[in-house]
């Protein structure tokens, strides 16, 4: 049997209606359509049972965690640590004690930036970022380099939106110290060769920190296969609430690590002469944690596995497919970001008309996409637009919300005919 045969397969046996009647927003209109959700790398949509969780926390359960003897605490605190064993188990980390409960995939760049970088990371060394990485796996280096007088260099890419691996191995040199690398592109959809990337900054001696805030609603991730330090992500791109985020790092990392931020529950003893930090993970925790929104992440977890990462990798593969082939048929509609290896994310600009209008446009057919730079200015920069129209979808997407969209994309051009 075919890997394409194998895939047909799998996405005959995905009852896409079936999934869509999980998600309570999905049936309802905008502008008096219906809506046609495309907007997931920004944020997905929540299924019925992360929200019935979130009720049911808020509704019976709420209390803070790891500090009361009574019941409702005790409940809570038991909750919110199972949640960090299915993320251990989701993305198969060696040990509970990798996984770091953090806001989001920012604040978990930024508390690698904060608690490595600027403990290990010294004046001459380097950095070194892609060229298709999103504002928040560049700025905080930026940042260090500013502080630390180290410099950061860029990984650069081609026309397809596919990075040059043999620049890359050119740029790994003695004195780089750690490499920031997507795995999956938000603005191109680029699917980047993590795996064989991390081994070649470990032979140089470099650590690496991946930003896999778009790869993990949409494939199977293996933190301990890929080899990765750091890999983090978000809650709320992935069916969970907002303010849930996971950064993963290897523990004798984690170890070696000041803390980010002081205060309540990342202490084991305060003195007013000495303070004793926690032990990992709960030595990056301080202060009351985003509880509920865990909880919620828990329950996104369980119902993506429940769906099955591959086949929810199979039907978003079909979608892209259908969309970039339907797409080609439109005179002045060009897509930005071709690689070989993408992820179900298709930007494209149309001739003559800004993405902004588009978008515009777009929404009043009730179709929700992402027009402007998506948070990737150096990406916008490369490819020789200012902005684009981007199309991101999900596992509860369809073929006929891609022919809407098509048909949305038509009325623009007629519009600015």
């Amino acid at each position: 049997m075919t890997t394409t045969t194998a895939r047909e397969l799998q996405d005959s046996t995905f009852d896409v209606a079936k999934v869509r009647a999980d998600f309570p927003i999905l049936a309802r209109e905008v502008n008096g359509k219906p809506l046609v959700y495309l907007d997931n790398g920004a944020s997905s949509q929540m299924p019925r049972s992360v929200i019935d969780r979130l009720n049911r926390y808020h509704s019976n359960e709420h209390a803070n965690v790891h500090r009361g003897v009574h019941t409702l605490s005790e409940q809570a605190s038991a909750e919110y640590e199972a949640v960090r064993l299915k993320v251990q188990r989701f993305i198969n980390a060696k040990e509970e004690r990798e996984i770091v409960f953090v806001r989001g995939a920012t604040e978990g760049v930024n508390l690698v930036m904060h608690g490595f970088g600027r403990l290990f990371i010294k004046e001459g060394d380097e950095i070194l970022v892609s060229a298709m990485e999103h504002h928040a796996n560049i700025v905080p280096w930026q940042m260090l380099c500013q502080e630390k007088g180290c410099v950061l260099k860029v990984i650069p890419m081609n026309d397809a939106g596919e990075l040059l691996i043999d620049d890359y191995r050119e740029l790994l040199t003695p004195k780089t110290r750690l490499v920031a690398l997507t795995h999956v592109s938000n603005a191109l959809g680029t699917i980047n060769p993590v795996k064989e990337m991390v081994a070649m900054a470990h032979a140089a001696g470099a650590v690496v920190l991946v930003d896999g805030a778009q790869a993990v609603p949409h494939m199977k991730v293996d933190v301990q296969d890929l080899d990765a330090d750091f890999y983090v992500f978000s809650g709320h791109k992935m069916c969970g609430p907002t303010g849930s985020g996971i950064l993963y790092g290897k523990a004798a990392l984690l170890e070696k690590m000041q803390p980010f931020m002081g205060g309540g529950d990342m202490i084991l003893s305060v003195t007013f002469e000495k303070t004793t930090y926690n032990e990992i993970p709960f030595k990056f925790e301080a202060g009351t944690p985003s509880i509920a929104p865990m909880i919620g992440l828990g329950a996104a977890i369980d119902y993506l596995e429940g769906l099955g990462m591959d086949r929810i990798a199979s039907h978003e593969h079909a979608l892209l497919t259908y969309a970039a082939a339907r797409l080609a048929e439109l005179p002045g509609v060009r897509i930005v970001g071709t690689a070989k290896d993408k992820a179900a994310v298709i930007s494209f600009v149309i001739e003559g008309v800004h993405p902004h209008d588009v978008g515009t446009i777009l929404d009043s057919e009730g179709i929700a996409v992402r027009a402007g730079h998506h948070c990737a200015q150096p990406v916008m920069i490369r490819m020789g637009v200012p902005a684009t129209t981007r199309a991101s979808f999900a596992f509860y997407n369809t073929k006929a919300e891609v022919d809407a969209l098509i048909e949305g994309i038509k009325t623009v051009q007629r519009i600015f005919g």
